[in-house]
């Protein structure tokens, strides 16, 4: 067998931050030659012409030493040189991942294009999927119509800033967080597409109790999560499936091609009488093939081996290899009690969080020993410590009786890596335990959201990108990890990426105030134009802007363009009187800032008076969180209470230091920079500014008046301080920095 890399119509394969061009043999990483041996070449090319399916040893060797017989140890070798050119570190496997006992498998989401950089017309001939070309020439379901609601989108709870993207992840976490309308037709990328790829569809709830349908959505997501677990298939994740809601003439074909997978399971569940008929077809997009389908008559207690059955099935029909470990996991029964495992499922389909862990508790009522549901309702606990710090001991305790009952249960691992990541900010410990989580659910697009916020507190900016890629990958219609991908793409100041992962987010959800929000500010951090933002912004519903974020973005790109009289009229208009995810910061203090631009010096002291009590409560009811004494540092700035300002901004540094939190640290340090502009110390300021322009973080949307970018710098007005200074007029008169994402 010889690799073929060269001919007129060599491709370009696009992968993170890297260009692998095949005709000249080379790999590069923003423009710069990554240096390869041949073997370690071609070693490359064949895993990203099979991405997305495992690799045997020996299949490898043989493709890159055809005519020779050779070690393992040599295959080996040329591993870790890849891995050390893609700079990943143990335990970060964002390229190319180990399956124990098999061989290798190429992870990184990869793009085809032509040598010149254009997309490539065809697919690799692996596993093509043509795009849908005449309505009549759909496939359509032959389910019958489910009868359950639409999926109404769930609202972010309250929480401060800087936790909004641990809120939105935990709401929008694999339950119903795209909105009910018909599912956004997104023309997806030239992506090549595995042919050891699937989603599994809502089933079709048959039972003439409509209660049912709960339990219905509980055997799909099973079904799902027991997929999920092969390593050799690629499984879309529950969020991206869910708006696809069964009935006659949903059209598979269609739905294939926007999910970018080469096959669709279906189904349908009727339960009556302790009794349950569960039938399932599996469905070849590219042939519209039936490769296998199966009605099963049996009792409710069966129903845990009719859905291993299931997943055995289509590992079978995709010629899907499973190790002997993930074989064990399928076969393991979660609970011998029939009862408590349908109340599991029915949990599982539940929409209400709060309801799901109270009957996830039934099931431990009833089964002691059932470690898959103490894991589900720890991870439940976990989301609501968010907001309410009282069940952070509960999600911690329910989370070490999973482990202590099946020390090798994923969920149980990823339980406790919430504990550890949202309770205690012990990253690195979380990291370990999410990356066992991940190794025994390699398709769980939540865990690497989880892995890709803690890389990016590490410092690891890298592999925080590609992890939230490779989430994105799995779970497409995502509309919280598009934003999050978004939002780790300001924090780097990649501003063309951001802008994607927003338009993405859009054409998932066409009224997703936040991404509009995000593309407003971008207007401004590459352009310097905030009228063209609050363009965007014009004609939202105000019924859309349920915490007031939309009403402040307004008014801070108001502001950017120093219009106080409209500034002041979006305050005017505005019905409520707190704002922010958390609902804690007062209007007085907007009103304060307006006054003080102004230059109204007593009527701004008596507007932020009226905030100041707040914010002082919060800081001595927490005193060791680092986001309430930033805040109040610059509430005492605009005060001009200078020594108290700098006390608590400095406060905030100690508590959360970049070198413990890169992010938070950032952001604390650019608040510090403007608490000393503002309070008459122009040199610690530029010396802070100079820096954190090149840093990732510092850069956030709505109204972060401490943002750093040459646009706020030199629109804002709180920066008005330093303008005379020569070295700040240096910094405004250069190009923006480029953003180094390696630590410093």
């Amino acid at each position: 067998m010889k690799l073929a890399t060269n001919g007129p119509s060599a491709p370009v394969y696009e992968f993170g931050d890297f260009r692998l061009d095949v005709g000249k043999r080379l790999l590069s990483r923003a423009d710069a030659q990554v240096p390869l041996t041949p073997r370690v070449f071609d070693t490359l090319l064949y895993l990203v012409q099979h991405h997305d399916i495992v690799l045997d040893k020996e299949r490898l060797m043989e493709a890159v030493w055809p005519d020779s017989i050779v070690e393992e140890n040599n295959l080996t070798q040329n591993i870790s040189a890849l891995r050390r050119a893609f700079g990943e570190t143990p335990g970060s496997r964002h390229y190319i991942v180990t399956v124990p006992g098999r061989g290798y498998r190429f992870v990184a989401d990869v793009q085809m294009r032509e040598a010149n950089g254009g997309p490539k017309p065809k697919r690799i001939p692996e596993t093509p999927i043509a795009p849908p070309e005449k309505k009549t020439d759909h496939v359509e379901s032959v389910v019958e119509p489910n009868s359950r609601r639409g999926f109404p989108p769930m609202l972010l709870g309250a929480a401060a800033v800087l936790v909004l993207s641990v809120v939105a992840l935990f709401f929008w976490r694999g339950r119903t967080q795209n909105p009910s309308e018909a599912p956004a037709r997104i023309p997806p990328a030239n992506v090549v597409v595995p042919e050891k790829s699937i989603a599994v569809l809502p089933f079709s709830n048959l039972s003439a109790d409509k209660e049912n349908a709960f339990f219905t959505e509980g055997v799909q997501d099973d079904i799902l999560t027991a997929l999920a677990k092969f390593a050799d298939l690629k499984v879309i994740s529950r969020t991206s499936v869910a708006s696809y809601v069964a009935g006659p003439h949903r059209d598979l074909r269609e739905i294939g091609h926007e999910l970018g997978v080469a096959n669709i399971l279906e189904g349908s569940v009727r339960r009556a009488d302790g009794k349950v008929r569960v039938t399932a077809q599996l469905i070849e997009m590219r042939t519209n093939t039936h490769l296998w389908a199966e009605t099963y008559d049996r009792e409710l207690a069966d129903v845990f081996a009719i859905q291993s059955d299931i997943a055995q099935r289509i590992a079978t029909s995709l010629q899907a290899k499973l190790a002997p470990e993930e074989k064990a996991r399928l076969d393991a029964r979660p609970t011998t009690n029939t009862e408590a495992y349908v109340l599991y499922l029915t949990a599982r389909g539940t929409e209400d969080d709060v309801e799901a862990e109270k009957i996830y508790m039934q099931a431990i009522a009833l089964d002691p020993g059932f470690a898959l549901a103490y894991a589900q309702a720890s991870i439940l606990n976990s989301g609501f410590s968010v907001v309410d710090r009282t069940r952070k001991a509960r999600a911690r305790a329910l989370a070490e009786e999973a482990l202590r009952l099946s020390p090798t249960l994923g969920e149980a691992h990823m339980a406790l890596g919430l504990c550890l990541h949202w309770g205690e900010k012990k990253y690195d410990a979380a990291l370990k335990e999410f990356e066992v989580a991940a190794a025994t659910s390699p398709n769980n697009a939540e865990i690497y959201s989880y892995i890709g916020g803690i890389y990016r507190r590490q410092g690891r900016w890298r592999e925080s990108v590609a992890s939230f890629e490779r989430a994105l990958s799995l779970d497409p219609r995502n509309r919280g990890i598009a934003l999050m991908a978004a939002n780790n793409y300001l924090f780097v100041r990649d501003w063309g990426a951001a802008s994607a992962d927003f338009n993405r987010a859009l054409e998932i959800s066409p009224d997703f105030v936040s991404a509009k929000i995000g593309l407003a500010y971008l207007e401004v951090f590459r352009n310097g134009d905030p009228a063209a933002g609050g363009k965007i912004l014009e004609n939202i519903p105000t019924s859309n802007d349920t915490n007031g974020m939309l009403m402040v973005a307004r008014w801070d790109l108001a502001m950017l363009k120093r219009d106080y009289v409209t500034a002041e009229k979006i305050l005017t208009d505005a019905p409520l009187e707190k704002f922010s995810p958390a609902e804690n910061v007062p209007k007085t203090y907007y009103q304060g800032r307006i006054a003080l631009a102004r230059g109204d010096i007593e009527s701004a002291q008596n507007y932020f008076a009226a905030a100041t009590l707040d914010a002082e409560k919060r800081v001595r009811d927490n005193p060791d969180v680092a986001m309430g004494h930033g805040e109040l540092g610059l509430l005492y700035a605009y005060m001009q209470r200078r020594n108290d300002a700098i006390r608590e901004a400095r406060r905030a540094v100690e508590l959360e230091p970049e070198s413990q939190n890169a992010l938070h640290g950032a952001m604390h340090a650019a608040n510090l920079a403007l608490v000393y502009s503002l309070s008459g110390e122009p040199d610690q300021a530029i010396t802070l500014i100079d820096r954190l322009l090149s840093t990732p973080g510092p850069v956030q949307c709505s109204d972060f008046s401490n943002n750093i970018t040459l646009a706020d710098l030199r629109l804002r007005w709180e920066w008005d301080p330093l303008r005379s200074n020569p070295r700040f007029e240096k910094i405004l008169a250069g190009p923006e920095p480029t953003t180094v994402l390696t630590p410093r």
